[in-house]
Protein backbone atom coordinates (compact mmCIF):
# COMPACT_ATOMS: atom_id res chain seq x y z
CA UNK A 1 0.00 0.00 0.00
CA UNK A 2 3.34 2.28 -0.74
CA UNK A 3 3.53 4.62 -4.03
CA UNK A 4 5.72 6.89 -4.96
CA UNK A 5 4.47 10.57 -4.03
CA UNK A 6 2.63 11.68 -1.00
CA UNK A 7 1.43 14.81 -2.34
CA UNK A 8 -0.24 13.61 -5.47
CA UNK A 9 -3.01 11.43 -6.27
CA UNK A 10 -2.43 9.75 -9.79
CA UNK A 11 -6.29 9.02 -10.36
CA UNK A 12 -5.33 7.55 -13.76
CA UNK A 13 -3.59 4.24 -12.22
CA UNK A 14 -5.05 2.10 -9.77
CA UNK A 15 -3.35 1.75 -6.59
CA UNK A 16 -3.07 -1.51 -4.06
CA UNK A 17 -4.56 0.68 -0.75
CA UNK A 18 -7.97 2.08 -3.41
CA UNK A 19 -8.05 -1.79 -4.86
CA UNK A 20 -7.86 -3.18 -1.24
CA UNK A 21 -10.25 -0.30 0.48
CA UNK A 22 -12.52 -1.43 -2.78
CA UNK A 23 -12.53 -5.23 -1.99
CA UNK A 24 -13.37 -4.65 1.82
CA UNK A 25 -16.84 -2.63 1.01
CA UNK A 26 -15.29 1.32 1.22
CA UNK A 27 -15.53 4.17 -0.85
CA UNK A 28 -12.11 5.84 -1.04
CA UNK A 29 -11.56 4.31 -4.93
CA UNK A 30 -12.01 5.71 -8.11
CA UNK A 31 -13.59 3.36 -10.87
CA UNK A 32 -9.93 2.90 -12.35
CA UNK A 33 -9.45 0.81 -8.98
CA UNK A 34 -13.01 -0.31 -9.41
CA UNK A 35 -12.26 -1.69 -13.06
CA UNK A 36 -8.87 -3.17 -11.90
CA UNK A 37 -10.27 -4.85 -8.75
CA UNK A 38 -12.90 -6.55 -10.79
CA UNK A 39 -10.04 -7.93 -13.35
CA UNK A 40 -7.94 -9.12 -10.05
CA UNK A 41 -11.23 -11.32 -9.05
CA UNK A 42 -11.60 -12.69 -12.53
CA UNK A 43 -7.53 -13.87 -11.97
CA UNK A 44 -8.01 -14.97 -8.34
CA UNK A 45 -12.01 -15.56 -7.96
CA UNK A 46 -11.07 -15.63 -4.04
CA UNK A 47 -10.11 -12.24 -3.91
CA UNK A 48 -12.13 -10.81 -1.67
CA UNK A 49 -12.64 -13.23 0.21
CA UNK A 50 -8.67 -12.78 0.80
CA UNK A 51 -8.43 -9.29 1.63
CA UNK A 52 -11.43 -9.79 4.34
CA UNK A 53 -9.20 -12.36 5.50
CA UNK A 54 -5.99 -10.43 5.46
CA UNK A 55 -8.47 -7.65 7.95
CA UNK A 56 -9.30 -10.25 10.17
CA UNK A 57 -5.70 -11.37 10.42
CA UNK A 58 -4.45 -7.67 11.12
CA UNK A 59 -7.14 -7.47 14.21
CA UNK A 60 -6.35 -10.78 15.31
CA UNK A 61 -2.78 -9.82 15.50
CA UNK A 62 -2.79 -6.77 16.98
CA UNK A 63 -5.17 -8.41 20.16
CA UNK A 64 -2.62 -10.91 20.55
CA UNK A 65 0.33 -8.68 20.98
CA UNK A 66 -1.53 -6.53 23.01
CA UNK A 67 -2.22 -9.66 25.43
CA UNK A 68 1.41 -10.29 25.05
CA UNK A 69 1.78 -7.10 26.78
CA UNK A 70 2.78 -4.78 23.72
CA UNK A 71 2.08 -1.09 24.29
CA UNK A 72 3.17 0.27 21.39
CA UNK A 73 2.86 -0.14 17.85
CA UNK A 74 3.92 1.01 14.38
CA UNK A 75 1.57 0.07 11.11
CA UNK A 76 3.79 0.23 8.07
CA UNK A 77 1.31 0.14 4.80
CA UNK A 78 -1.87 0.80 6.91
CA UNK A 79 -3.89 1.81 4.16
CA UNK A 80 -7.35 3.53 4.24
CA UNK A 81 -9.00 3.63 7.62
CA UNK A 82 -11.79 1.06 8.63
CA UNK A 83 -13.01 0.37 12.13
CA UNK A 84 -12.15 -1.21 13.53
CA UNK A 85 -8.59 -0.09 13.38
CA UNK A 86 -5.57 -1.26 15.02
CA UNK A 87 -5.38 1.39 17.61
CA UNK A 88 -9.28 0.55 18.61
CA UNK A 89 -8.10 -3.25 18.73
CA UNK A 90 -5.14 -2.77 20.95
CA UNK A 91 -7.23 0.05 23.70
CA UNK A 92 -9.43 -3.09 24.00
CA UNK A 93 -6.82 -4.79 25.80
CA UNK A 94 -4.56 -2.00 26.45
CA UNK A 95 -6.61 1.30 26.56
CA UNK A 96 -3.51 3.59 26.57
CA UNK A 97 -1.79 1.90 23.65
CA UNK A 98 0.04 4.24 21.31
CA UNK A 99 -0.18 3.42 17.61
CA UNK A 100 1.77 5.50 14.86
CA UNK A 101 0.48 4.51 11.46
CA UNK A 102 2.60 4.32 8.41
CA UNK A 103 2.33 5.05 4.45
CA UNK A 104 3.13 6.68 1.73
CA UNK A 105 -0.48 7.08 -0.55
CA UNK A 106 -1.80 10.47 -0.44
CA UNK A 107 -5.47 9.07 -0.06
CA UNK A 108 -4.07 7.35 3.24
CA UNK A 109 -2.16 9.98 4.64
CA UNK A 110 -5.26 12.46 4.11
CA UNK A 111 -8.02 9.93 5.54
CA UNK A 112 -5.39 8.57 8.19
CA UNK A 113 -5.05 12.07 9.66
CA UNK A 114 -8.84 12.84 9.35
CA UNK A 115 -10.24 9.98 10.69
CA UNK A 116 -7.80 8.30 13.05
CA UNK A 117 -5.84 10.59 15.10
CA UNK A 118 -6.41 11.59 18.16
CA UNK A 119 -4.21 11.66 21.27
CA UNK A 120 -1.84 8.67 21.47
CA UNK A 121 -2.43 7.88 17.49
CA UNK A 122 -0.54 9.58 14.45
CA UNK A 123 -0.43 8.91 10.74
CA UNK A 124 2.82 10.50 9.42
CA UNK A 125 4.71 9.39 5.64
CA UNK A 126 6.87 6.39 5.59
CA UNK A 127 8.09 3.66 3.30
CA UNK A 128 8.93 0.35 4.08
CA UNK A 129 11.94 0.74 2.26
CA UNK A 130 13.32 3.53 4.17
CA UNK A 131 12.68 1.90 7.72
CA UNK A 132 15.65 4.19 9.45
CA UNK A 133 13.62 7.50 7.86
CA UNK A 134 10.14 6.03 9.82
CA UNK A 135 12.25 5.22 13.25
CA UNK A 136 13.81 8.86 12.82
CA UNK A 137 10.27 10.68 12.47
CA UNK A 138 10.09 13.33 15.21
CA UNK A 139 6.34 12.32 15.31
CA UNK A 140 7.21 8.67 15.59
CA UNK A 141 9.84 9.28 18.43
CA UNK A 142 7.96 11.80 20.01
CA UNK A 143 5.13 9.19 20.32
CA UNK A 144 6.82 5.91 21.00
CA UNK A 145 9.61 5.06 23.36
CA UNK A 146 11.95 2.92 21.00
CA UNK A 147 13.87 1.44 24.06
CA UNK A 148 10.95 -0.68 25.22
CA UNK A 149 8.75 -3.20 22.85
CA UNK A 150 7.29 -2.30 19.72
CA UNK A 151 4.28 -4.47 18.15
CA UNK A 152 5.09 -3.64 13.77
CA UNK A 153 2.94 -4.74 11.29
CA UNK A 154 3.68 -5.25 8.10
CA UNK A 155 0.41 -6.96 6.36
CA UNK A 156 0.17 -7.32 2.82
CA UNK A 157 2.93 -4.86 1.56
CA UNK A 158 6.31 -7.19 1.79
CA UNK A 159 4.91 -8.76 -1.33
CA UNK A 160 4.71 -4.86 -3.17
CA UNK A 161 8.62 -4.55 -3.24
CA UNK A 162 9.25 -6.80 -5.84
CA UNK A 163 13.51 -7.21 -5.34
CA UNK A 164 15.36 -9.56 -3.39
CA UNK A 165 16.32 -6.78 -0.99
CA UNK A 166 13.37 -6.85 1.31
CA UNK A 167 15.54 -8.89 3.56
CA UNK A 168 17.39 -6.14 3.51
CA UNK A 169 14.61 -3.76 4.70
CA UNK A 170 13.37 -6.16 7.41
CA UNK A 171 16.87 -6.46 9.09
CA UNK A 172 16.70 -2.82 9.59
CA UNK A 173 13.26 -2.50 11.13
CA UNK A 174 14.79 -5.92 13.55
CA UNK A 175 17.63 -3.48 14.38
CA UNK A 176 15.73 -0.67 15.05
CA UNK A 177 13.47 -2.58 17.79
CA UNK A 178 14.48 -3.18 21.32
CA UNK A 179 14.08 -7.24 22.32
CA UNK A 180 10.61 -8.38 23.05
CA UNK A 181 9.00 -6.41 19.87
CA UNK A 182 7.14 -8.28 17.87
CA UNK A 183 6.62 -8.51 13.89
CA UNK A 184 3.41 -9.50 12.31
CA UNK A 185 3.51 -9.93 8.30
CA UNK A 186 1.46 -10.91 5.89
CA UNK A 187 2.22 -11.89 2.19
CA UNK A 188 1.19 -13.34 -1.15
CA UNK A 189 2.29 -16.64 -1.27
CA UNK A 190 2.38 -19.12 -4.71
CA UNK A 191 2.52 -22.30 -2.86
CA UNK A 192 -1.66 -22.87 -2.68
CA UNK A 193 -2.73 -21.38 -5.86
CA UNK A 194 -2.60 -22.16 -9.26
CA UNK A 195 0.15 -20.83 -11.41
CA UNK A 196 -2.62 -19.20 -13.88
CA UNK A 197 -3.82 -17.25 -10.90
CA UNK A 198 -0.28 -16.13 -9.72
CA UNK A 199 0.34 -14.97 -13.51
CA UNK A 200 -3.15 -13.39 -13.36
CA UNK A 201 -2.97 -11.98 -10.24
CA UNK A 202 0.58 -10.18 -11.01
CA UNK A 203 -1.02 -8.98 -14.50
CA UNK A 204 -2.89 -6.59 -12.82
CA UNK A 205 -0.92 -5.49 -10.19
CA UNK A 206 1.50 -4.27 -13.19
CA UNK A 207 -0.88 -1.92 -14.27
CA UNK A 208 -0.99 -0.61 -10.83
CA UNK A 209 1.33 2.14 -8.78
CA UNK A 210 2.34 -1.36 -6.76
CA UNK A 211 3.97 -3.76 -9.05
CA UNK A 212 3.21 -7.17 -7.05
CA UNK A 213 5.45 -10.28 -6.39
CA UNK A 214 4.22 -13.45 -4.84
CA UNK A 215 6.96 -15.04 -3.10
CA UNK A 216 7.20 -19.35 -1.84
CA UNK A 217 6.98 -20.12 1.70
CA UNK A 218 10.62 -20.47 2.27
CA UNK A 219 10.92 -16.89 1.01
CA UNK A 220 8.37 -15.42 3.06
CA UNK A 221 9.66 -17.28 6.01
CA UNK A 222 13.03 -15.47 5.58
CA UNK A 223 11.02 -12.43 6.32
CA UNK A 224 10.92 -14.17 9.90
CA UNK A 225 14.94 -13.77 10.44
CA UNK A 226 16.09 -12.92 13.37
CA UNK A 227 12.28 -13.32 15.07
CA UNK A 228 10.99 -16.72 16.76
CA UNK A 229 7.19 -17.18 15.19
CA UNK A 230 4.91 -17.78 18.18
CA UNK A 231 2.07 -20.23 17.51
CA UNK A 232 0.65 -21.55 14.84
CA UNK A 233 3.84 -20.46 12.91
CA UNK A 234 3.55 -18.93 9.45
CA UNK A 235 0.14 -20.25 8.24
CA UNK A 236 -2.32 -19.42 5.99
CA UNK A 237 -4.76 -15.81 6.76
CA UNK A 238 -7.56 -17.52 8.30
CA UNK A 239 -5.95 -20.31 10.23
CA UNK A 240 -3.85 -17.99 12.32
CA UNK A 241 -6.10 -18.24 15.98
CA UNK A 242 -9.57 -17.62 14.67
CA UNK A 243 -11.67 -16.74 16.67
CA UNK A 244 -15.46 -17.52 16.89
CA UNK A 245 -16.31 -13.25 17.10
CA UNK A 246 -14.05 -12.15 13.94
CA UNK A 247 -16.08 -9.68 11.93
CA UNK A 248 -13.90 -11.12 8.97
CA UNK A 249 -14.20 -14.86 9.09
CA UNK A 250 -13.49 -15.92 5.30
CA UNK A 251 -11.26 -18.44 4.51
CA UNK A 252 -8.13 -17.51 2.19
CA UNK A 253 -5.06 -19.87 0.93
CA UNK A 254 -3.42 -16.90 -1.29
CA UNK A 255 -1.72 -15.24 1.95
CA UNK A 256 0.86 -16.80 4.56
CA UNK A 257 0.67 -14.74 8.10
CA UNK A 258 2.58 -15.08 11.18
CA UNK A 259 3.95 -13.25 14.03
CA UNK A 260 7.59 -13.15 15.65
CA UNK A 261 8.92 -12.02 18.77
CA UNK A 262 12.53 -10.33 18.78
CA UNK A 263 14.40 -12.23 21.25
CA UNK A 264 16.95 -10.50 23.60
CA UNK A 265 20.15 -9.84 21.96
Amino acid sequence: MMVSSPLEVDASKPSSARIYDYLLGGCDHYAVDREAAKTFMLAVPNARNSARATRGFVLRATRAMAEMGIRQFIDIGCGIPIYPNVHDIARRVVPDARVAYVDNDPIVLAKGRALRDEPGVVTVEGDLRKPAEIFANPEVTGLLDLDRPIGVLTIAVWHFLPEDDVYDHQARIRQALAPGSCLALSHACVDHVSQEEVEGGQAVYRQTTNPLRARTREEIAGLFEGFELIEPGLVPLSEWRPRTDDPYPERSLEALAGVGVLPAR
